[in-house]
């Protein structure tokens, strides 16, 4: 029988999971338990294998992390390492929290607790609610702010209406998530580069008011559960005592997404124990904006030094081919949730290449998205296991519109359905009221455009906060509509917008679901669309700051990571036939040539049998990180308006070095090198071969001319020493 086993990355031992039984002989338990082991990858095994402590998993998208800790917690139920009741399963959603019991279940543990940090405080607080509150129960908790955010509002001179209050309810849930207080509110606001919804210092106001009317109210939100929780165990001895006997050992998924109230409860839950088991992808952080945090998932192996660390990596999801895709999409991360990134492997068989597709218009483009979800339905894939997934919850009138013509099925998964939207249903409401009085011979997006100013819709920038965001371009899809349907009057563009929307009402028990990126999370298809992938859109084009901008990369990572087989990317040149010329997402992989731009569609590359890269798939601007699309852009390695670092002493002297070769060679001085090659030379500076090679332009023919030359150049050399060099070679 063999010893017992070290786990890797600790210095604590524990009899290995297939030693076998000790003295006691076979015993139903342990026999229950190696069936736990069954089925397990290597990984996922030492995920269960490891002892009691802090225990760290890294589990990338498809890997199985579920699997793993339920697998883990019922592992140590079984061999009586734990009691089921003593531990303590934390998720984000009820529909989590319920798969994990169930999971569970299966493996013949029942009895642990598994909930959402929300319901986990909400059941501490009223179990201790009359010893802490003097006999009185816990305060009715609010399903909503926006009634109280109004009146608070008011109260601060700030008319809100139901877009502006969800705005200032959900800059308050950050505050508070955030453990900011309302004095301290402005100068977080600055330091986070928040873009509130009012001024930040009118902002701090309406949430100060805000925790006055609701404590004249004698009721609570769903953030005060949460910092009620702490309070009661960081305050109260007793309390501490009692919910730290109950809860011993505790398992967090979705770490990434972990909000400072959230872990300073986990904090007070776990006292000086360190029995916590953590899995989290900071390749899949994207609600930062809620608060939501990867840096306790990144500092956990340093805040537990002799934490185990095991990293899932085997994607039993995707095929190879998506899982190219997406690791190549995310190898370009910059930042601290960069040095978490994970580089999958795929299990499955291997599938079609994704199609990345450009089309000349947003109609024209989501005609063919209808078009090829009807040839898959038709093929026998369920309208269920397609998905079309859009940056914003305004892209999905033209999908809704163009599924609705081609007949096809749809539901909208996390938002309203376009024409259902207050905004869109007021918005008809002035439109039907403007053909009643409006001559003829008005162009027809200007009526619109005056009907919308009446609902408070004007014709720039959007604002702002995201409900007033999304608000705004809901109306502005109104005025796009109009611009595609000018020949129409304003009485038949409100027939058209009739008949739309009862099209859209169809009943349907199931169909080709519509959803944001942020709402997909977690979920997966057999089929995915992913649509509207234009800088502006996605990037967003208030995403400023380099981690604005990675958190827009990560996002486009998990819509690629809901593909189980066939993966659709695809953008519009132009908003509407004609319109202005729009550049593609910059975190997509290199479009080869030919194809792409003509709306056909075109190949990323292939991969290797488990997905990993091959060869690099994209060339990235080095200031931004933006995809490089065109030849000189690629040369340069930078966008054309990201700011230079050209080395302008190099760029003469190697201006000087060209005229003199040219001349000497009888040569147009471009036949030596253009100037964007110059350019590229003097910003980049190379000192080796292999780096002048990364230079589009040069090959190795004049790799061999004149890589000696630029390179001693590039090292400090004059002119004047580097000209016999090349002076007397000719141009084969």
């Amino acid at each position: 029988m063999p010893g017992p086993a070290l786990v890797r990355g600790s210095g604590r031992r524990r009899a290995a999971p297939d030693a076998g039984p000790s003295g006691a002989g076979w015993d139903d338990a342990w026999v229950d338990a190696q069936r736990v082991l069954a089925g397990l990858d290597p990984e996922q095994r030492a995920v269960v294998a490891a002892p009691a402590g802090p225990v760290c998993i890294l589990a990338g998208a498809g890997t199985g992390k579920t699997r793993a800790i339920t697998h883990r917690i019922a592992y140590r139920a079984l061999t009586g390492e734990v009691a089921a009741r003593h531990v303590l399963a934390v998720t984000f959603t009820t529909r989590a929290a319920a798969e994990m019991r169930a999971r569970l279940a299966a493996l013949g543990v029942t009895g642990v607790p598994t909930r959402t940090f929300h319901s986990a405080a909400l059941r501490q607080l009223r179990y201790f609610a009359p010893r802490l509150l003097g006999g009185r129960q816990l305060p009715e908790v609010v399903e909503s702010k926006l009634r109280l955010v109004t009146l608070a509002a008011a109260r601060c001179g700030v008319r809100a209406d139901a877009t502006t209050a969800r705005d200032l309810s959900a800059e308050i849930e950050w505050a508070k998530a955030s453990l900011i207080e309302p004095g301290e509110y402005a100068v977080a606001a600055a330091k986070a580069q928040r873009d509130t919804p009012v001024d930040p210092a009118v902002m701090a106001d309406v949430y100060a008011a805000y925790e006055r009317v609701k404590r004249a109210g004698g009721v609570i939100d769903f953030e005060d559960l949460l910092r009620a929780a702490v309070w009661a165990i960081e305050e109260h001895d007793d309390v501490a005592e009692q919910v730290r006997a109950q809860y011993r050992h505790f398992v967090v998924d979705e770490y990434q997404d972990v909000n400072p109230v959230q872990q300073r409860l986990l904090e007070a839950w776990l006292g000086d124990r360190r029995d916590v088991t953590v899995v989290g992808d900071a390749s899949q952080t994207i609600y930062s904006f809620t608060g939501a945090t990867a840096a306790y998932l990144i500092d956990f192996p340093r805040r537990y030094r002799d934490a185990v660390v095991v990293r899932l990596v085997r994607d039993y999801r995707s095929t190879p081919q998506v899982v190219g895709l997406a690791n190549a999409v995310i190898g370009q991360a910059r930042g601290e949730h960069a040095r978490l990134r994970l580089e999958l492997r795929g299990q499955r068989r291997p599938g079609p290449e994704p199609d990345l597709r450009a089309f000349p218009d947003e109609p024209t483009e989501a005609a063919a998205v209808a078009a090829r979800c009807a040839e898959l339905i038709e093929a026998g894939t369920p309208a269920r296991e397609i998905a079309v997934l859009f940056r914003t919850n305004a892209q999905s009138q033209a999908y809704e519109e163009a599924l609705a013509e081609a007949g096809v099925p749809y539901v909208v998964q996390g938002a309203e359905r376009f024409f259902e939207r207050a905004e869109v249903r007021q918005a008809m409401v002035a439109l039907r009221a403007a053909a009643k009085v409006t001559v003829d011979d008005q162009p027809l997006a200007a009526v619109v455009a005056d009907a919308l100013a009446a609902v408070g819709w004007r014709p720039d920038q959007p604002p702002a906060g995201g409900a007033a965001r999304e608000r705004w371009e809901a109306l502005a899809a109104l005025v796009k509509l109009a611009e595609e349907c000018a020949h129409l009057s304003v009485a038949e563009f409100c027939e058209e917008l009739a008949r739309r929307a009862a099209a859209q009402h169809a009943p349907t028990l199931e169909g080709v679901t519509l959803a944001s990126l942020h709402s997909a999370k977690g979920l997966e298809w057999d089929a995915v669309f992913l649509v509207g992938l234009v800088d502006g859109t996605l990037p967003v084009a208030y995403a400023k700051t380099p981690e604005a901008l990675e958190e827009e990369r990560r996002l486009l990572y998990v819509g690629i990571t809901r593909a189980r087989e066939w993966l659709w990317l695809s953008y519009a040149a132009a908003r509407s036939p004609g319109g202005r010329q729009r550049r593609p997402c910059r975190f997509l992989p290199r479009l080869d040539p030919g194809g792409a731009h003509s709306g056909t569609g075109s190949r990323t590359g292939a991969a290797r049998p488990d997905g990993r890269r091959r060869r690099t798939l994209v060339v990235s601007c080095r200031i931004c990180g933006a995809t490089l699309l065109s030849g000189p852009e690629r040369k340069l390695g930078r966008c054309a308006d990201c700011p230079s670092d050209l080395d302008e002493e190099l760029y003469e002297r190697l201006r000087e070095w060209r005229a003199r070769t040219a001349s000497a060679q009888k040569v147009p001085a471009y036949v030596v090198f253009t100037d964007a090659t110059l350019t590229a030379l003097a910003e980049r500076r190379p000192t080796r071969a292999e780096d002048l090679l990364a230079i589009a332009g040069i090959g190795p023919r004049k790799l061999g001319l004149y890589g000696e030359a630029v390179i001693a150049l590039v090292n400090g050399a004059a002119v004047d020493d580097v000209a016999l060099l090349t002076s007397s070679t000719q141009v084969p």
